[in-house]
Formats: structure tokens, sequence, C-alpha cells
């Protein structure tokens, strides 16, 4: 951190005075090289001042007049990079702004850090062929608006439009009712039936069909109004050879390629809460229209966003030999981007809108966050908290936010109370990106309490989601004596809310001494850490800890007398937390490898694994420990084993009834190995027999 400091060129303001700022404590928690200058009109007669001193790597802490400090650092050509961060609305605008240093120097300190590793890219290729769905007159009216910029087509939705269509054939215009859409920008697969006996794409509009209608049925939509036609087929005569009215077509099926989609009917095409990018409804609301209307026309060419995630096949606890197991992610994706495919999942990084909370609620880490990763949150996490120390700080609590979150952060830092001065906002990409590992670890690291903020914009299941995994989160810190609440999701859709919420906040237990662990990119390891280090500081130690059902950590219970010993849950666990013993006929189980994803209770033949949420402290939870084991039986002709006792012995009762095995002797060769079983075979099938009289037959 001091050495990311030296080197950076940190520029601090007042803002006309309005905000405290000691530059000593600043100067002191930053570890800076040299004095750190506080102006109070840096953006207005101190530019100048700015210009000559904006050199190499640059951090204003001002975000309101970030492009006139880039624009003048530009023309200074001195800067290499140039970085913001706000400290007035999320700090020394508080109404206890007076206090608010040690965040301050927190968030200084954070935007100092250097910028996380690249991910890899999803590419988007948008070639501008746009399809507008819904009622005639819309539809039309904005395909004339756009037809000069994009390539328009037109699929006119509901009967009898009554609408002309344009004199000009200047896009296609087809009608019909859509039966599927699937992809995404670029890449989007629309099928639709066609549901007028007239087809607008064969159609030539020479109104012959017009003329002859004896009901009228037919106007300049070109479309026939079934519910007025009699039947007489004279518009079908009077076409012709054209052939655009045909009376059995509806329901046709039809199919196209579109970049985008803008979806004009009133319920929207898309069921889930985030529909794909390059999809636009915005319904009959015309000002909603207006605004999907700007947005397309700058969605043509290459785009491309970060992968939001990281897939471990090899420990996803999805399922195995077609056993179900965890559906978690797919449950809770809001994008439709997570579907089964066998024993694992895929996940569709082009759906994939970086939310974050199929990561939260996975509880083997199979699926990790990248943007940024744990091990960089961490980092970014454990420099606030060591920097808020550093310059006084007490009781810091930990306020993880989204873009939604930071405009109700700001409004209630400019027009209410701002945030009390031991919150530090930490901004993320979501804010269900977070889960039980980095909540543990923020504990473990110094923080007294942990917060997310939900404004209402999210989906509705990642609230609930992420209510229950700090349930286990909170189960763990006040069973290890740390009185709370530690962890929290704050729900407010105004600033108003948002800082009654906040000030409410009380102070919980943290722990002693903060811990100095890296935090990694494995779940479960962040996680464990996190737990020890709070176990060794805590108020009261334990060894076993009862959980929430549905917690990632606890163990199994096998019923010895229903257990044969089959071993198939050993082959089931995608964990490996359920073993054999090459040596001798054992069921082992390693606790802390356990994830409760159900497979190895849904793939015994005997229903006899139950599982309980537990999480257990000793180091026993690390060690295999026999969960059953039994006899072995060897063959009754040579001694060498067979299997357990058990399941020889249920094989035998199973097929004792069994026409196969009613001959003498049949059930003892299931009590033989293979060899000695052909053997006996063979000499029951060589015996001599005695012939009349007692004589041997002669061959």
């Amino acid at each position: 951190m001091s050495a990311q400091n030296a080197q950076r060129n940190i520029h601090l303001c007042n803002c006309n005075g309005t905000m405290t700022l000691d530059a000593a404590v600043l100067e002191r928690a930053l570890e800076l090289a040299g004095p750190l200058p506080i102006h109070t009109q840096l953006c207005q007669k101190e530019l100048a001042a700015f210009a000559d001193h904006a050199g190499g790597d640059v951090l204003v802490a001002c975000t309101q007049e970030a492009r006139l400090f880039g624009d003048v650092a530009d023309d200074a050509g001195k800067t290499q990079s140039i970085r913001f961060v706000n400290i007035r609305e999320s700090a020394g605008w508080s109404r206890e702004g007076a206090s608010a240093v040690p965040k301050i120097a927190a968030l200084i300190a954070a935007a100092a850090l250097p910028d996380p590793q690249p991910v890899p890219r999803v590419t988007f290729h948008s070639g501008g062929q746009l399809l507008i769905i819904g009622p005639a007159a819309a539809a039309l009216s904005w395909a004339e608006r756009l037809r000069t910029h994009l390539a328009v087509t037109v699929l006119i939705t509901g009967r009898g439009s009554g609408n002309e269509l344009p004199q000009e054939r200047a896009y296609p215009v087809f009608s019909g009712n859509v039966e599927s859409i699937r992809g995404w920008l670029g890449a989007f697969d629309i099928a639709w039936a066609q549901e007028n006996p007239i087809d607008l794409d064969v159609c030539t509009r020479c109104n012959a069909c017009i003329k002859v209608c004896p009901e009228n049925a037919i106007d300049w939509s070109y479309q026939i109004d079934l519910d007025r036609c009699k039947d007489h087929r004279l518009c079908v005569e009077a076409c012709g050879a054209i052939g655009a009215i045909d009376f059995n077509r509806t329901g046709k099926a039809r199919s196209e390629h579109f970049d985008l989609v803008l979806d004009l009917d009133e319920l929207p095409r898309f069921a889930m809460h985030q529909p794909p990018q390059g999809y636009w409804h915005p319904g009959p609301d015309t000002g909603a229209q207006a605004d999907a209307v700007a947005d397309i026309a700058g969605a043509v060419g290459e785009f491309e966003k970060p992968k939001f995630f990281e897939y471990k096949a090899s420990i996803c606890a999805h399922s195995r030999s077609q056993q179900p197991g965890c559906n978690q992610c797919i449950d809770i994706c809001s994008t439709a981007a997570i579907r089964a495919d066998g024993d694992h999942i895929v996940v569709e990084p082009h759906l994939c809108m970086g939310c974050g909370a199929c990561t939260t609620v996975c509880p083997s880490g199979a699926l990790g966050y990248t943007v940024p990763s744990v091990a960089e949150l961490g980092t970014r996490i454990r420099t606030m908290l060591a920097t808020y120390r550093a310059a006084g700080g007490r009781d810091p609590c930990i306020l993880f936010h989204d873009a939604a979150g930071n405009a109700l952060i700001n409004t209630m830092g400019r027009r209410g109370p701002g945030l009390p001065a031991r919150v530090i906002p930490v901004a993320l990409h979501h804010m269900a990106a977070t889960g039980i590992d980095v909540w543990l670890a923020a504990l473990a690291s110094g923080a007294s309490n942990v917060v997310v903020l939900a404004t209402g914009a999210e989906a509705p299941q990642y609230a609930d989601a992420l209510e229950r995994q700090m349930a286990i989160a909170e189960s763990i810190a006040q069973a290890l004596g740390y009185q709370g609440p530690h962890f929290r999701l704050l729900r407010a859709k105004d600033a108003s809310a948002l800082a009654t919420q906040t000030w409410a906040l009380e102070p919980a237990l943290a722990v002693r001494a903060p811990s100095a662990f890296h935090w990694t990119t494995d779940k479960r390891t962040t996680a464990f850490l996190a737990i020890e280090h709070l176990l060794a500081h805590a108020p009261v130690p334990t060894t076993e800890i009862a959980l929430p059902k549905g917690a990632p950590f606890g163990t199994i219970a096998v019923n010895r007398d229903t257990c044969t010993m089959c071993l198939a849950c050993v082959g089931a666990c995608p964990e490996g937390a359920i073993i054999d013993n090459a040596e001798t006929p054992q069921l082992r189980f390693i606790e802390s490898k356990c994830v409760q994803c159900g497979i190895c209770a849904n793939t015994c033949p005997e229903d006899a694994i139950t599982l309980a949420s537990r999480l257990l402290l000793t180091l026993v939870a690390k060690q295999p420990r026999v969960l059953n084991e039994a006899a072995i039986f060897k063959c009754i002709r040579c001694d060498k084993p067979l299997g357990t006792e058990k399941l020889i012995g249920n094989m035998l009762t199973r097929l004792a009834g069994h026409s196969m095995f009613s001959e003498p002797g049949a059930l003892d060769r299931l009590k033989m190995c293979a060899d000695c079983r052909v053997i006996d075979m063979m000499k029951s099938n060589l015996q001599p027999t005695s012939a009349p009289g007692g004589s041997v037959p002669s061959r």
C-alpha cells in the first residue's frame, strides 16, 4: 500500500471548505512519502496548479469534475494514468463528516491499488438487422424512421390491423404470432407462425382482393378480417397466380436470423428478469419506445464484455450418473444463462450479465466470480480496513453496493445525512456478487459489520438468496461468541430508506486481531481460513456449530443396518468427501469437503444416507473417519475375498427362490470366486454316472 501511494500523485480538495480533511492523519494512514496538499477550489482557481502537478499516475479525489480534470491532464501531457474517487457524497458530506477522515483514507487507499487483472472477453457482432415486433401502427411508424439507418424487418402482430402499409416496399413486412425467440445481441433466432391468409411478403399490393371482397373484410393493411369474412374466396381467385392468399396457410412456421429485436407488444417475449442484450421491450409506452430506439441506433458493430465467471466442472455438484444434486445456480439465474448438461452445467457467456448470484449460492466454488476475483476484492477490502484502522477509525462497516446503490448513496450524501462515518462503501458490478466466503473473510479482516444494499433493481430472488446465505454466516459468528448482528441485507428503494437503515446499524463485536491471510479464488479455502481465524480469537470457542438447512457445510450419517457397502456413493461424490479404503471394506468420510449436495443420498440404493447441516471445527473434520465397515466374505473353496458378508448375504437371499438356482449346489456357486465357480460347474457336468449293473460305460 505504501509503495503504491508513494508513487501515485494524489490531489485532494475540501470542496470550497465543505469537508473536514486532516492532512497529517491522511499522510500517516496512507504512508505517503511527502506532504499532502489540501486544496479548496481545485476545479476553479487552483486548476492551473493541478495542471502543473498532474504528472505520472494521478489520483483525484473528486468525481463531479472528472471530465474537466481528465481534459486538463491530457492537455498537460505529463499524465500516465488518472483515476477518480468520490470522498464527498460517500464520506465528507455526512453529518459525521468531521469524523470521516479514516473512511476517506480508506477510500483513497483502495483507489490507489493497481487495476484488476484482465479477464477473458465475450464478443458480440451486430450488423444492424433489426426486427420490429408489434401492432402495425407503432411497428410501421418506427420502421419508417429507422429504415435509412438499419436493415429493418417488421412483424405485425394482431389480426385485422386496419393500418395502411407503406406504398414503397422498402423493407420486409410479415404478420403472425411469435412462437419462439432465442439468442442475444447479433444472434437472435426468431420463429413465428403465419396467422392471416394473406402473406404480406408475397403480396404485390395490387388491391385486386380489396375490390372483389363482398364483405369489405380486406383493407389497406392487406390482412383479412376473419370475423367478417364469409369464405367466398373471391379474393383467392383475384390474386390468381401470385398466390399471396391461402386460407390453408394459417399456422405455417417461418424463422429468420436478426441482430436486434424491438418488441412493442404489451407482454415481453422473455420471461426472465433480465432479457438478453440486443432485445428491447418498451411495450406500448411511446416514451419508452423512443428511449429504446435511441439505444438501438448505437447497437451496430462489434462489442465486448467481460466473461464474469469461471467454471470448474470437476467439483460441480450438479449431478453424477444422472442422480440429481445441486441446482442452485440454475434456479437463481435471472438471465436463463445456465442450463443442465448431463452431470454438469453449461453457462452461456453471451447471456450472463455478471450478477454473480450463481457464484454466491454455489456450495463448492465450481462457479467463481472474476470481476473482480475474490483474491483481488480481498486485497481491496483488507487495504481499506487496515488504512481505516491506521487513521484511527473504529467499528468499520463494509457496505457492498452496485451502480443503483451508488446513486442512492450519492443522493443521500447531497440531500440528506450521508453515510455514517464508519460505513465504508465498496462498489461492485452487482450487489449479488459476494457470498459467505467474502463476508466471513471481511469479518476476519476486522470488519464489525458487512451489509449488502438491495435497491429493488435486482431480480427478486437475489435478495432472498443473500439473506439465506447471511443467516448461515451469522450462525457461525454468533456460535463463536461474536455478538451481532454482523451480516445484514439493506432493502432500500430510495435515499430516505437507505439513510434510515444505515444510521440504525449498530456495531457488532469484531475480531480482536485482524487476519493477515490472502483471500483465494477457491471459495471453500477462503471460507475455512476465515472461520479458523475467527475460531482462534473467538470469545466463545466451540467445536461444533448447528447450521440452517441448505448450508454448504455438514455431515452425513450412514445406517449400518441397511448399508451393504456397495460404495456407489464413493463414485458419486463430486467433492471426494466420501472415500473407500483400498486395504479393507470401509466407507470413510472427510467432512470438510462435503457440500451437502445430496448426490450420495440420491445414489444410495438402500436409502441408507441422510444429510445434516453443521460446521465441525476440530481436526476430525479434515481427516477421513469411518462411517461403516464390514467383514469380508471369502470364497468357500479358495478363501479369495469376494465382497462384504452383508452384500453376499443380501444377494443370496434375493436369488434363493429364483428358478436358475433351484438345482442342488447352485447357490453355493455364488459363494465362490469366478475361477472356483467354473471349476465346480465343470466337475458337476463331467462327473461319470453309473450304468445299470454298477459298471462304468466304456468310452
